[in-house]
């Protein structure tokens, strides 16, 4: 069994993680019977409420463009009684299950594909501004040159394409406890035809080395640990590295690491992409990825013109 590496940079810890080598949009739904977290019958928070109790919105890391998009939002909107507190995903995830389990009104920096969806009765709110823009796609992109010196791994990261469903899939396991690398390999087993169209035609390796960056975002550890096994599968001996937004692109533009398939575009990576100098292999999810402000269920709000104080 060849052991990999997991690099967790993010918030300047180092933490190894092991690799075997073999390997939802907004609907709310997790495919059970049992309501999400927070479809409670408490009653609703009134929109005076709201804008009375709310101080601030729930964000993540400041250099995420849904972040910048959040700050857009503050303005295109006056909300002059709310700032934008960024932190980390997880802390955000964490605050927004304190919250729901209080009953209590928050406003989250939101995406989907994202567990929280399934896990939770949110719904996202109206954003007539346009702050937030129109759907995401996510893109996988390498460093210049990787294609001539890494033919085998640059086929396979250019082939990873897969679907909505899938990246739940692995992330739901994840939100459950599993370790995000054996969520990924129990995700390969059962769908090895799909990795197959992959690594079809690629030539194997002997235990070259290949470097996959991300950002620690739920969707983004999903398809990176998933995208490892499959270049796992012909021969690399694969390393990830998870750093923050901006400091992804720079370690491609510099060629300290090989690809990602972490790319939101056009909005959230928007001016990163604007400024780097990498490969754009495309797109990588069947989907409609999307980012905006999210809120509970029993928030009765729909617009993000309703979280200003009247």
């Amino acid at each position: 069994m060849n052991v990999k590496h997991v690099t967790m940079t993010a918030t300047g810890l180092a933490l190894a993680v092991t690799l075997a080598a073999c390997g939802n949009g907004d609907d709310n739904g997790n495919g059970s019977d049992s309501k999400p977290v927070g479809s409670t019958d408490e009653g609703m928070i009134s929109k005076e409420d709201i804008q009375k109790d709310l101080s601030v919105i729930t964000g993540i890391d400041p250099g995420a463009g849904v972040s910048q998009a959040a700050e857009r939002a503050i303005e295109d909107y006056d909300l002059t009684n709310l700032t934008l507190q960024t932190s980390s995903s997880s802390s955000m995830a964490q605050a927004l299950d304190t919250a729901i389990q209080k009953h209590e009104p928050i406003v989250v920096t939101a995406w989907n594909p994202h567990w929280k969806f399934a896990a939770y009765d949110l719904k996202y709110l109206d954003d007539p501004e346009g702050s937030f823009g129109g759907t995401e796609e996510i893109h996988t992109i390498a460093r210049q040159g990787l294609e001539s010196e890494k033919p085998e791994g640059y086929q396979v990261v250019d082939n990873f394409f897969w679907s909505e469903d899938d990246m739940n899939e692995v992330m739901l396991a994840v939100h459950e406890g599993a370790d995000p690398a054996e969520a990924a390999q129990e995700w390969v087993d059962n769908n090895q035809e799909k990795v197959d169209e992959w690594i079809d035609g690629v030539d194997t390796v002997d235990g070259e080395s290949f470097s996959l960056v991300l950002v620690n975002w739920d969707s983004e550890v999903a398809s990176s640990n998933v995208l490892a096994l499959a270049l796992e599968q012909v021969g690399y001996d694969v390393e990830l590295s998870v750093v923050e937004n901006g400091p992804m692109w720079k370690s491609l533009e510099s060629g300290d690491q090989d690809a990602s398939v972490a790319a939101w575009l056009p909005i959230t990576h928007g001016s990163f992409f604007d400024e780097s100098k990498v490969d754009d292999l495309g797109v990588n999810l069947d989907g409609e990825p999307r980012i905006g402000l999210a809120v509970p269920s029993y928030m009765d709000i729909d617009s993000i013109e309703d979280l200003k104080a009247e």
